[in-house]
């Protein structure tokens, strides 16, 4: 399997949070594509040598694969920052946005931070560091993006969530967070749907970030062994995906004429790359989340090694794992 070109040129596209990780794979494919694409941080420039990537950085790397890139400083904390942002580019591309991607997060270093932690062990404001900027602000920059994708009849709207939206990981805020990011993208693909706008929620499997390759080894080094650790050293070892893997995914699918038929849906990168026929930026296959053989081995089953890959989990099954009744 080969990954197919796609083309996205003439489409204007927001990534939020994507001075690096997974908000800059995604920004690297869509401008790849053809895309204008405008992307968000804090800041544009590091404040210091320990910071792993900024804005500015993401846009040169862009711009110098031919693509084009308007990073734009915006502390979505801030909602005077956000609705600027949109005004901004209701503006300057007249009132076209096509793609939005819903990435910005903020709470990397607090889920470290308070690793294996119960959660009245952990401080108050844990819950706003990771449900502010990581699911309030998302509804706000889709409520500006519907705005201008309802008149146009067509637009693209995608919320990076992850598994923890099913089951328990890292700790209570997080799990919260991301099953609200995938109701919210849910509900409203059900109100955007009469009006031709897509909207779902996007699951990348375990992405080795920066960041996460820096706490994974910083771990190490303390010779950290943790329950919680253990899981992730699990989860970033078998078949991780790189952080472009979700813009091959969101490239593909902003081109397809009939994304619509997934509005309002959680929908898995892995999924989506075989039924669009691509790869991994270094020609391979990333562990699917449904896999049988990659779920057994994430619990630490043996019998997992002798499982083929391609046997998956229906989503029925799937579902059941986050039932509440």
């Amino acid at each position: 399997m080969s990954s197919k070109k796609v083309d996205l040129s003439g489409k204007v596209c927001l990534v939020t949070g994507a001075s690096r990780g997974i908000g800059k794979g995604i920004a690297l494919q869509l401008a790849k594509a053809g895309a204008i694409v405008y992307i968000t941080g804090r800041t544009l420039d590091k404040k210091s040598s320990k910071d792993v990537g900024s804005l500015r950085d993401t846009a040169k790397e862009v711009e110098a694969q031919a693509g084009r890139c308007i990073p734009v400083q915006c502390d979505h904390s801030k909602d005077s920052d956000i609705k600027n942002l949109f005004d901004r580019i209701e503006k300057e591309q007249n009132g076209q946005l096509d793609v939005l991607v819903n990435n910005a997060y903020s709470a990397v270093n607090v889920l470290a931070e308070n690793r294996g932690k119960a959660f009245w062990e952990q401080p108050i404001g844990v819950w706003d560091d990771v449900n502010n900027v990581g699911l309030r602000n998302h509804y706000i920059c889709t409520v500006y993006a519907a705005k201008m994708m309802v008149p146009r009849k067509k637009g693209l709207i995608v919320n990076i969530s992850s598994g923890g939206g099913l089951r328990y990981v890292f700790n209570v805020a997080y799990g919260i967070g991301k099953e609200a990011c995938d109701r919210m993208a849910v509900d409203c693909g059900i109100e955007l749907r009469e009006h031709n706008v897509c909207c779902v929620s996007l699951w990348p499997g375990a992405v080795k970030t920066e960041l996460v390759d820096k706490m994974l080894t910083e771990a190490k080094e303390h010779k950290e062994q943790d329950v919680v650790f253990k899981k992730m050293e699990s989860m970033f070892t078998r078949g991780p995906e790189s952080t472009q893997f979700a813009g091959l995914a969101i490239s593909h699918l902003a081109a397809d004429k009939n994304m619509m038929n997934k509005t309002a849906k959680v929908l898995i990168t892995t999924d989506l790359a075989n039924e669009y026929g691509f790869t991994d930026i270094d020609g391979g296959m990333p562990a699917n989340f449904r896999s049988l053989s990659y779920l057994l081995s994430h619990q630490g089953y043996w019998i997992a090694d002798y499982i083929p890959s391609f046997i998956k989990v229906p989503y029925w099954i799937l579902a059941l794992g986050g039932n509440k009744f």
